[in-house]
């Protein structure tokens, strides 16, 4: 998805290129009418493809500026189920959402509710108002999954969707891979992505407006949900396997959301490496990094390191593209249950056990207090690590609104919060208790905050607004 103001590059670490994800487009793009008679040569299933494909017109909540500032987007959408099921993607819409838009392919305007998202796969579901739908006597088509498994490269597919707005969109192309790998992906907000799943790639042209919608076979089944292109070049597009797009809908269909475990290695492909580490072909994979505090760490295990099986399974990541299975294996373990790793170190085989905990992404939560002029976000175990705090904070300053009260107190973006009046504060909560007392009853406050490892005191005033 792409803002209305800026292009949304997504980083990938390949050399200095960059992803561009294709979401939304500038505003007042006009949208093209259904064509339908032109759709007859098209078989039954990709008519009623055509028919479920929607465009998302979003309006998204940011704390950035200290405030909460309204930004409008628009992606494309795939209904899936006759329960009015949109799936799209994370970056296209996210719990931030604060109205959803949805025009059907008869150009018809449905309000829609969010219902859960997964940035790790970059996957999310949005439920239509059926009540809406009823009560005007609305009819919508709803498509199905294929099987993103059973593709080769070569075979014919179709990206669908609204680039730039234009409604029901049809690019055609060919499966150029079905297993892409991108290491360390990051989507324009800072969270990650790709880390569990392998990515379709195809010359079917993708552009900004199109991510979220389907990338189908000639029979309408969807085999991927259109992501990212990369930008500045031509027919390089990506989408998520249906493979993976199916069971992440359905977690989030169902609950809202998708718990995965982590134990804290980051691993690497061991081609070329197998001679210097003496190890048959096809058999372990290389720890690239072990995160510091994370379970990994706490059983021993250490950058270098070779896992050779899992709870006895044998691990194959010699190839890069093996990689991000045997993250998901992982990430589908129960949450606090060992695992039992053969670790190859020094030409010995070692057991080690890590415990599981709950998968965090980087970035937190974030939240604005409006009469303070401040954004918030919650700092996560991930973040903590890879930053290196070791306060019990998890009050992180993101952005400050010029000529409010924590602009004029001088407290400015990066600052973590560690006690106001010498209370010490912990998370939002505690922190939303003071603010609500402050909005009662306006009076001067002492506000400690920790600024690149030094602590620093700033006296904020009621607004005089």
């Amino acid at each position: 998805m792409q803002t209305l103001s800026k292009s949304f590059l997504l980083p990938a670490l390949l050399g200095a290129a960059l992803l561009a994800g294709a979401c939304a487009s500038p505003d007042g793009a006009r949208e093209s009418a259904p064509a339908m008679g032109e759709a007859s040569h098209y078989s039954g299933g990709f008519q009623n493809l055509l028919d479920s494909v929607v465009k998302i017109d979003v309006w998204t909540k940011s704390q950035k500026d200290g405030g909460n500032r309204i930004d409008r987007s628009i992606g494309s959408g795939v209904i899936m189920g006759k329960d009015g099921m949109v799936l799209t993607n994370a970056h296209v819409v996210n719990e931030y959402a604060v109205k959803l838009v949805v025009t059907l392919a008869n150009l018809e305007k449905v309000p829609a509710k969010f219902v859960g998202w997964d940035h790790w796969t970059d996957l999310a579901v949005i439920k239509l108002d059926t009540e809406d739908l009823q009560k005007r006597g609305i009819k919508f088509s709803h498509a199905k999954f294929g099987d993103s498994n059973a593709l080769k490269a070569g075979d014919e597919v179709y990206a669908v969707g609204t680039p730039h707005g234009f409604a029901r969109t049809v690019t055609r192309g060919i499966v150029s891979n079905t297993s892409r790998f991108f290491e360390g992906t990051i989507l324009n907000s800072g969270y990650e992505t790709g880390i569990f799943n392998t990515w379709i790639q195809t010359d079917a042209a993708i552009n900004p407006g199109n991510s979220g919608g389907p990338l189908v076979l000639p029979n309408g089944d969807v085999i991927g949900i259109n992501t990212r292109a990369y930008a500045d070049s031509n027919n390089l597009g990506f989408a998520v396997p249906s493979s993976v797009a199916k069971v992440v809908a359905k977690r989030l269909g169902g609950g809202g959301n998708v718990v995965r475990a982590y134990v804290g290695i980051t691993p690497a492909p061991l081609q070329d490496m197998e001679k210097f580490f003496d190890l048959d072909m096809n058999k372990g994979v290389l720890v690239k990094n072990v995160d510091a505090g994370s379970p990994a760490a706490t059983a021993g295990i250490l950058p270098g390191d070779i896992v050779l099986k899992i709870n006895g399974r044998d691990i194959d990541g010699r190839f890069p593209e093996q990689l991000p299975a045997i993250m998901d294996y992982i990430a589908r373990l129960p949450l606090g249950a060992a695992v039992d790793m053969d670790i190859l170190r020094d030409g010995k085989v070692l057991k080690k056990s890590p415990k599981t905990e709950m998968l965090e992404s980087r970035v937190g939560r974030e939240y604005a207090l409006e009469k303070w002029g401040v954004g918030m976000r919650e700092i996560t175990k991930p973040f903590a690590r890879e930053e290196k705090i070791t306060s019990d904070s998890k009050l992180m300053v993101i952005g400050i609104r010029r000529g409010f009260p924590f602009d004029l107190a001088g407290i400015e973006a990066g600052d973590i919060i560690m006690s106001i009046n010498r209370k010490k504060l912990v998370d939002s909560k505690d922190l939303k208790a003071v603010y609500d007392d402050f909005c009662k009853n306006p009076k001067n406050m002492l506000v400690e905050v920790l600024r690149n490892f030094s602590i620093s005191y700033h006296i904020v005033k009621p607004s005089e607004k």
